[in-house]
């Protein structure tokens, strides 16, 4: 892939550039591979491939410059400004999108944020496109209200421009802090959410609920997890950390008693949607911290599912499945090293298979999942 901004030396957020893809595909294979080395792994999937430009669906610019010529990017430690518009990660027609909101910007008076002085509303813009219909969802993050209604007064002329522009927001983040987004959301459209589809499964984005970036390594990871779970002929399992509920829902049918758990208020709203949207009637998604549901069980299902943070799923929640022993888990991970301290602690578990999806090509991050199987079964 070529970068001109990375050519430059003015951005190095994918580090792995200089190598070839075969090159870093062929690192992140044995680098999952050492950190499993000690356990017996059944069956080895080869990775999964990305397509190496254009496969991100979400952008995260921070904006600096000025009111008038704004740039969208990324900071420096020392300050210095890189405008990102040009980013071959993001799909080509996203770079007209963005020249819009630099004119809104302007028109709207949404003077950037300064981080050395502590002046200014405007921090980040946040945009999301579904890959189902195109449809758009634009994020502002403001340090206040205080610019509101000059936003509000402009919106209907960025509509004009972006027709595909279907939720737009503002989130209050008043810290003055490396924190992305703060509590508050307000919505000033009526539609409140995008739709996704993978796989024929629809999936919903709200502002503050997680979603995957690379849609398309997203949509073959679910389907794989579907597959494997399938193939299993269960009839009850738990999704634990299930986000938008894309992986319980790609591992469900009709008669699967499937129970999804998120902290996210935002994440089980969009997993409601999607199994309302499927007709599913055996299956329930709570807000709740996932290890206090596990903890306060009694009885487990046939699998659980777990697709934590980075920090993986920790002692507690190993001790409790070791303990209560379910036939399977299946384990989804974004960092293999909590992943593999996890799947070690898991004592009762045989490895059966695991895979490699490369859903963050140019970089050292990779996903992995993996089946585990209670010894003897």
């Amino acid at each position: 892939m070529q970068c001109a901004q990375y050519t430059a030396g003015h951005c190095h957020s994918c580090q792995w550039l200089d190598k070839s893809y075969l090159k870093q595909l062929s690192d992140k294979q044995e680098h999952l591979q050492q950190l499993l080395q000690k356990l017996s792994i059944t069956c080895w999937q080869p990775p999964v491939a990305s397509q190496l430009t254009e496969f991100r669906n979400k952008a995260k610019m921070v904006v600096s410059g000025s009111v008038e010529r704004p740039l969208l990017g990324m900071l420096h430690r020392d300050g210095r400004a890189v405008d990102l518009c040009d980013c071959p990660l993001y799909p080509q027609h996203f770079q007209s999108v963005f020249e819009v909101i630099k004119v809104f910007i302007a028109k709207a008076g949404l003077v950037p944020y300064n981080v050395a002085r502590k002046k200014g509303e405007l921090k980040y813009i946040l945009l999301t496109e579904s890959r189902a219909n195109r449809e758009i969802m634009l994020r502002f993050v403001l340090r206040s209200e205080t610019k509101l209604e000059q936003l509000k007064r402009v919106l209907p002329w960025l509509q004009e421009q972006l027709p595909q522009l279907m939720v737009i927001s503002a989130n209050i983040q008043p810290v003055h802090m490396a924190i992305l987004e703060g509590e508050k959301e307000i919505i000033f459209t009526e539609k409140k959410m995008l739709q996704e589809n993978f796989n024929n499964i629809p999936l919903y984005i709200r502002p503050r609920s997680f979603f995957q970036t690379n849609p398309d390594i997203a949509s073959r990871l679910y389907a794989t997890a579907g597959q494997w779970v399938r193939d299993l002929n269960i009839n009850s399992m738990w999704d634990l950390f299930c986000g938008a509920g894309g992986f319980g829902l790609h591992c469900a049918d009709e008669e699967t008693r499937l129970t999804g758990i998120e902290i996210s208020e935002e994440a089980i709203a969009c997993a409601k949607n999607s199994a309302n949207s499927l007709g599913l009637k055996h299956v329930e998604f709570q807000a709740l911290d996932s290890t206090r549901f596990a903890l306060d069980k009694s009885q487990i299902p046939e699998l659980v599912l777990v697709n934590p943070p980075r920090r993986g799923i920790g002692k507690e929640l190993c001790q409790y499945l070791n303990r209560m022993a379910p036939k399977f888990i299946l384990y989804s991970s974004c960092n293999a090293e909590t992943m593999a301290k996890d799947i070690t602690m898991l004592e009762r578990y045989r490895t059966e298979k695991i895979q490699l999806f490369d859903m963050f090509p140019h970089t050292e991050h990779y996903e992995t999942l993996a089946l585990l199987v209670i010894a003897g079964n």
